[in-house]
């Protein structure tokens, strides 16, 4: 009997330690929403087309060393989650740009001073702080939904608030927008491509480089 006690003891400790070692680990891999990650970490269901990692830009020149999109995980909960009721109508997100180091903020500033299009690195965008999408909608077969203008388009045509565009170009727009608000977002009216989320003004400014390797 005292042996089968023993065991029996030795069991219940052994369960402790090992519950109290995954509770270490847990908290340790544990990441903060507002953390930094890479959104391909944590799905792969978007088509990445990071157009400041090419030449292809209102820059005419490559600022990012490589196609990565890094958001605060808040910002990619949401996205995956608007991602997935696209998926149902056939549709997925493209991605055009994401998080923006502060010092790409200035040089492209430094090109257009327009606030309307590019916000003051003084104040920095949301861009900066990991709460901003540039985005459009893909078929199934990849090819983009006519949303009217290219992305970066700095003229009244890329607003929201521009209607005279085809029906069609309307419907598209209406569409992405209806989404990403429900999936708390918010829209920015000079440019029918950007989306916040919700509340990602208090997070503070960022201006570090990922790692490409």
């Amino acid at each position: 009997m005292k042996i089968v006690k023993l065991a029996l003891i030795s069991i219940i400790i052994n369960s402790s330690i090992s519950a109290s070692s995954q509770s270490i680990l847990s908290n340790k891999i544990e990441i903060n929403d507002t953390t930094f990650v890479n959104l391909t970490d944590y799905n792969k269901d978007f088509v990445l087309d990071m157009k400041y990692a090419t030449t292809d830009n209102f820059l005419k020149a490559k600022v990012y060393d490589c196609q990565a999109c890094f958001l605060r995980l808040k910002t990619v909960k949401n996205l995956i989650e608007a991602n997935k009721e696209f998926n149902k109508k056939g549709l997925k997100i493209k991605i055009f740009d994401c998080y923006r180091p502060l010092d790409v903020q200035k040089k492209m500033w430094a090109i257009v001073s327009d606030p309307n299009y590019v916000a003051n690195p003084a104040k920095g965008s949301i861009h900066n702080r990991g709460g901003a999408v540039d985005i459009t909608l893909v078929d199934k077969n990849g090819k983009e939904l006519d949303m009217g203008t290219i992305f970066d388009f700095f003229e009244p045509e890329s607003s929201h608030l521009f209607k005279k565009l085809p029906s069609k170009v309307i419907k598209n727009r209406k569409l992405l927008k209806k989404v990403m608000l429900k999936h708390h977002f918010e829209s920015f009216d000079s440019e029918w491509w950007h989306y916040n989320l919700e509340g990602s003004k208090k997070d503070k400014l960022s201006n570090f480089n990922w790692d490409c390797n």
